[in-house]
């Protein structure tokens, strides 16, 4: 899996290496803006082929001595470039006022006070304000100038590009500080950053392009969140030797008669996942209901607590899902009696929809049932009840940064939890207690709106519950739930509805598998 990194990794990794003396803090802002000129160049070839006009805004750290770098090189290649600085040059990081003063021999320096939409139209915008660096929100004369900017690239269709991160938003939360701008195209260096995969962060950046720097690939980054790849890390294939009891017995439970569509598609997910049987605990009320909707999916009548406890004695039984169309008040009765409290073995379990939902008034009582070998997986919606001061906190308008970030959030709930936290959205967040945290994006080149649909949700628990029947830990299932997920998605296209998920598996499973 990749790496995403905060503003303070990547710091840390670069005056490692500087401090060793693999590089100088020079080199590295050389680097990056030849960096920045290629992926222009590779993005838009045709600006590679003749003289344009660029217009370059540099800001007062080290992105404004990548902006300087940049400037120098198009200036170099034939280009007319006019450049603008936000601060005072005297200030200027070391590295950063050399490549002004280099700049300087070859054109002036602007203030940036100046009205940007004087002139000729460029052909390019380069915004090297902040990058990585905001610690502020925008705000005051700089906000009216990252405004007209903006305006004035989407009246005249202006190409831009953003070093490291369009400034106004936060490197290591995605969200805005005050006045932000967007991007056509957003470098960065070494890895991504959490920033460009979460909140307004993909929205903002356009395309996303990673350029080597030449730092080393050992550089410690303790506690980076990673990117969810393919096949999630999981280990997907099944045993040519198996059996189907090895490969895990589901037990998904149903809500009573007219509301068990939602189980019936997390069973699906399931089945289809891979775990060797499925049955769907069914009250007697829905019993004849489910029978007419299924065949591969079995069934086991459960009304109540006893029933449950009953069913749960037979130790083939390898994962539990709860919630999805399951009702309230049937959650409040069997979540205790599923998660161990009267006695039964506890298994893994999915917590989702009705089973979070009949705690969400006191939910310590939930937190203190939990064990490790729960995963729950809440919307935006059912985050904010279950842990309404962090939603409070992600929700709240940043006033200094780094912003607290989706992943800060997920890690907090985690933690309280005491298991697996899957936080749903586009930038679905998936953490563990131990601080363990990746981030799966259905974003960029893998976005899949048309997942915005009905039941989406309900398959997402069913794959999960059929990975942790088939043996896989909690935070390992997970994560290749979540990305088989998108794949579906994207495998299937517009169109797109809940029932199509689990039936693209197999097509996804070949592709995967060859």
């Amino acid at each position: 899996m990749t790496e995403l990194l905060t503003a303070a990794q990547m710091r840390a990794i670069e005056e490692a290496a500087i401090a060793s003396g693999e590089v100088t803090g020079l080199e590295l802002m050389e680097r990056a803006g030849r960096g920045v000129v290629e992926a222009v160049f590779e993005e838009w070839p045709e600006l590679a082929k003749a003289p344009h006009r660029a217009v370059v805004l540099c800001g007062p750290g080290n992105n404004g001595g990548d902006g300087f770098v940049v400037a120098r090189l198009l200036k170099d290649w034939g280009w007319e470039v006019e450049v603008y600085l936000y601060g005072d040059p005297a200030k200027l990081p070391p590295a950063a006022r050399v490549n002004y003063e280099r700049w300087s021999e070859m054109g002036a320096v602007a203030d940036m006070s100046r009205d940007l939409a004087h002139g000729a139209t460029p052909d390019l915008f380069v915004d090297a304000v902040f990058g990585t660096g905001l610690s502020r929100p925008v705000e005051g004369k700089l906000a009216q100038v990252l405004a007209a900017f903006d305006g004035f690239r989407a009246v005249r269709h202006i190409r831009t590009v953003a070093v490291d991160m369009p400034s106004g938003l936060c490197a290591d939360s995605g969200r805005a500080m005050g006045t932000f701008a967007t991007a056509d195209l957003t470098v960065s260096f070494h890895d991504a950053k959490l920033g460009h995969y979460l909140s307004r962060g993909a929205q903002q950046l356009g395309k996303l392009v990673v350029k080597s720097i030449g730092l080393s690939r050992a550089a410690a980054t303790e506690g980076a969140v990673r990117l969810v790849g393919q096949g999630g890390g999981g280990r997907l294939r099944k045993a040519a030797t198996s059996h189907k009891y090895g490969h895990g017995h589901a037990l998904i439970l149903t809500g009573g008669a007219g509301r068990t569509g939602a189980a019936r598609l997390a069973a699906r997910g399931a089945l289809r996942i891979g775990a060797g049987l499925v049955s769907l605990g069914v009250p007697p009320s829905a019993q004849q209901e489910v029978a007419c909707q299924v065949t591969s999916i079995m069934l086991s009548r459960i009304e109540g607590g006893d029933g449950l406890a009953e069913v749960l004695k037979d130790d083939r039984l390898s994962a539990l899902c709860l919630g999805p169309g399951m009702g309230v008040e049937r959650a409040r009765e069997l979540v205790p009696i599923a998660l161990g409290q009267g006695g039964v073995k506890p298994r893994p379990t999915v917590m989702d929809a009705d089973a979070l939902m009949a705690f969400v008034e006191e939910p310590e009582d939930l937190f203190g049932m939990l064990h490790k070998a729960c995963v729950l997986t809440p919307h935006g919606g059912e985050f904010a009840r279950l842990f309404p001061d962090i939603a409070e906190k992600l929700n709240a308008t940043p006033v200094k940064g780094p912003a607290y970030s989706k992943v800060d959030a997920t890690r907090e709930a985690a933690a309280r939890a005491g298991c697996v936290v899957l936080f749903k959205g586009a930038d679905t967040v998936i953490a563990a207690p131990d601080g363990r945290c990746s981030i799966n994006s259905a974003q960029y080149d893998r976005a899949a709106p048309w997942l915005a649909t009905a039941g989406a949700g309900d398959v997402l628990a069913g794959f999960i519950t059929g990975l942790l029947a088939r043996g896989h830990g909690p935070m390992q299932a997970a994560e290749a739930a979540a990305w088989l997920h998108v794949e579906c998605a994207r495998a299937f296209g517009p169109g797109l509805i809940a029932e199509d998920l689990p039936e693209e598996l197999p097509k996804v499973f070949r592709d995967l598998f060859g």
